[in-house]
């Protein structure tokens, strides 16, 4: 699945057309690595979010067979490692 539809539908980034910018401008990683919005997310793969006041890192679990995933059933798809704020000052 493309890492910016995989960040939409887990909920991580509320719209699919800021997940594409996000990548575009090198927020997101996979494996710590630069991804673009069409890089295929794997099982496993570690996905990194530093974008403007939040950090997060996710391991996927699952690769979401459907279009919509309940917020609810998100431990089943990701594992969040680390998350933190940072004030904008």
């Amino acid at each position: 699945m493309r890492l910016d539809k995989f960040l939409k539908l887990t909920h991580l980034i509320k719209r699919r057309t800021v997940a594409h910018e996000a990548c575009l401008e090198g927020f997101i990683l996979i494996n710590d690595k630069v991804a673009k919005p069409s890089t295929m997310v794997r099982v496993n793969d570690v996905i990194t979010l530093n974008m403007y006041n939040y950090y997060k890192e996710v391991h996927v679990l699952l690769i979401p067979s459907t279009n919509q995933i309940n917020k609810q059933d998100l431990d089943k798809y990701i594992k969040i490692l680390n998350y933190r704020t940072e004030k904008v000052t």
